[in-house]
């Protein structure tokens, strides 16, 4: 696609704890980032408004979604090493049995995804993102990449290509 818009913003960031499951690696300790997202939209531009996707479009749709991760302990909800449950006001997220942590359920985000790597991260958002593209009737766009960036030089990215004819 010849053309393609972009927006990486300040407030397009979140901070946030977690861990990884993959056992004895370093990054299995709970631990944390200040995330920083960027997405691409590709695709033609649409003759009548002269955009591929408008910029206030894509903004509006990655700001619910940061502000649901943002200062939040990121849990994998769809890893089956990991099992939470809700205790009152407090969430224990269990992994591989021998791992229990607490916290209050205010401060957990548990997302559908198997890992909380920036790779994952990043499909997530491009979900959302196609998504809310469909939901405010943006049909031209053609893909979608989002970045994650979890310390400076270090970013997991995800590409969705988007069918057309949604």
């Amino acid at each position: 696609m010849p053309h393609s818009v972009s927006v990486s913003k300040d407030y397009l960031t979140f901070s946030a704890a977690h861990f990884l499951t993959i056992p004895g690696h370093k990054c299995e300790s709970l631990h944390g980032h200040n995330y920083v997202v960027s997405v691409t939209v590709h695709g033609p531009v649409d003759e009548a408004t002269g955009f591929v996707v408008d910029f206030a479009v894509l903004k509006a749709i990655l700001r619910p979604v940061i502000d649901g991760l943002d200062h939040r302990v990121l849990v994998p909800g769809r890893n089956p090493a990991v099992v939470v449950r809700e205790e009152g006001t407090m969430t224990s997220v269990e992994y591989r049995g021998d791992r229990r942590f607490m916290f209050p359920t205010a401060h957990v985000a548990v997302v559908p995804i198997r890992d909380t790597t920036a790779e994952r991260l990043a499909e997530l958002l491009a979900d959302a993102v196609v998504a809310g593209l469909a939901a405010h009737g943006c049909r031209s766009a053609a893909a979608v990449l989002v970045e994650v960036e979890e310390s400076p030089g270090q970013n997991g990215r995800y590409e969705r290509r988007i069918s057309e004819g949604r």
